[in-house]
């Protein structure tokens, strides 16, 4: 397929030039000839240095000793400064600590947004107030956290350094203590080796939480109190949670009892329908019984004669036919055979369906209704044909005694008949 292609894209196909044949530049690693062969480090072992002439070895310093020899050098010089501002410090000399120091209150831990204005509206409610003197940084100007405040009288400041501890202002609780510097001998600040804090002595086993202003066993039974207090509160807050489980087990167990009795409820009220369904049924089939005994004694009362009461039967069966019109059975209307009739007549009476009931039934009512308007045609014409009348037509009175016959006849079935209109009305439940 190739060699129909053009010249120009047949070049593109073509191989190239055979690379050129040049020798070696020097043998490959394997055809080289060694002279001397391969040993070890012994030869050279002589131009090692003596080791009795070298130096001892030096040991570096690692990085745990580096770290305490750097807090070492610290304390050191922290020490040092102390001792030469110890030398220096003077607070009787002091310009800044004006005033006197027997009414002077030491306020300390207050919020660094909280102004003079603030510090005086709430220390005035314990006494007039003469002067309040807060700290600044020398370097940055910034507050650094506390203040002196000077009452017109001594009871005042002891006042507040009573009720004034622990107060919280600005989202903060200060510490109120008196002015140490001019009154304790031998005082000397926390920046210089003193005070009273002990929040940064060492670990969590070391440090106290409390300000140092009153003896650590008052804070100790303040402590116990307050666990005390938080141990009451935990109960107190369990009580409160098992009364409210057992309040919504108990409301749970109302609703579960109040709809279990409105299950038991309407269960009671369907199975009271289904006993008054299941009378209203063995009633109804005991008058049905009751009419179909009626009407086979009368069947056989009547015999094969012809007359009202001598009409079939709702159920359509015909009498017997085993002897002469008007005689009975040998054994007479209870004999063994009558009996044997009776029975085989109700049997096959109840194997009918339900469909040939209904139309027997639709049957006797259209014979009843046109027996009831024949009834009624002729007690208007009697009315009508009468000598003046007067009394109140009920209905009653025109059906003469084939209405009545029939009133009576249909009385005990499951319907009466109405005297109004002829209609067989159904029997009320009883």
């Amino acid at each position: 397929m190739t060699q129909f292609l053009p010249p120009n894209l047949l070049a593109l196909f073509a191989p190239r030039d055979p690379i050129p044949y040049l020798p070696p530049l020097e043998k490959l690693p394997h055809e080289k000839h060694h002279n001397q062969p391969y040993c070890g480090i012994a030869p050279y072992i002589r131009e090692f240095e003596d080791p009795r002439d070298a130096p001892p070895p030096t040991r570096a310093e690692t990085r745990e000793e580096r770290m305490e020899r750097k807090r070492r050098e610290k304390i050191e010089r922290r020490q040092q400064e102390v001792e030469t501002e110890l030398k220096m410090w003077d607070p009787h000399n002091d310009p800044n600590a004006q005033g006197d120091a027997f009414k002077t209150l030491f306020v300390a831990r207050v919020n660094y947004d909280t102004t003079e204005s603030k510090l005086r509206r709430e220390f005035e409610v314990y006494g007039p107030i003469k002067r309040i003197h807060m700290v600044y940084s020398k370097r940055s100007g910034k507050p650094r956290g506390y203040a002196f405040i000077e009452y017109e009288h001594e009871r005042d400041m002891h006042s507040a350094y009573k009720h004034a501890d622990g107060k919280k202002i600005d989202g903060r609780r200060v510490l109120v203590d008196v002015e140490r510097g001019r009154t304790v001998k031998g005082w000397r600040p926390r920046r210089l080796g003193g005070g009273l804090g002990g929040t940064r002595r060492g670990g969590a086993d070391v440090n106290i939480r409390h300000s140092g202003r009153d003896d650590t066993s008052r804070y100790d039974e303040r402590d116990r109190d307050r666990d005390r207090e938080r141990e009451r509160r935990e109960r107190s807050r369990e009580r409160d949670k098992e009364r409210e489980r057992r309040r919504s087990r108990s409301r749970d167990r109302r609703r579960r009892s109040r709809s279990r009795d409105k299950e038991e409820r309407r269960r009671s009220r369907e199975r009271s329908k289904d006993k008054d369904r299941d009378r209203k049924r063995r009633s109804s089939r005991s008058r049905e019984r009751a009419r179909r005994e009626r009407e086979r004694k009368e069947e056989l009362r009547g015999g094969g004669g012809g007359g009202d009461m001598a009409e079939p039967s709702e159920a359509g069966d015909a009498p017997p036919d085993d002897g002469p019109p008007g005689e009975l059975g040998p054994d007479g209307p209870d004999g063994p055979e009558e009996k044997g009739r009776d029975r085989d007549r109700e049997r096959r009476r109840s194997h009918r369906s339900e469909r040939e009931r209904r139309r027997d039934r639709d049957r006797e009512r259209d014979r009843e209704h046109k027996r009831g308007e024949r009834g009624g045609e002729r007690g208007r014409d009697e009315a009508r044909g009468g000598a003046g009348g007067g009394g109140q037509d009920n209905g009653l009175e025109g059906l003469g005694s084939d209405g009545r016959d029939m009133y009576m006849e249909s009385e005990g079935g499951d319907g009466y008949l109405a005297p109004e209109n002829g209609y067989l009305m159904e029997a009320a439940p009883e």
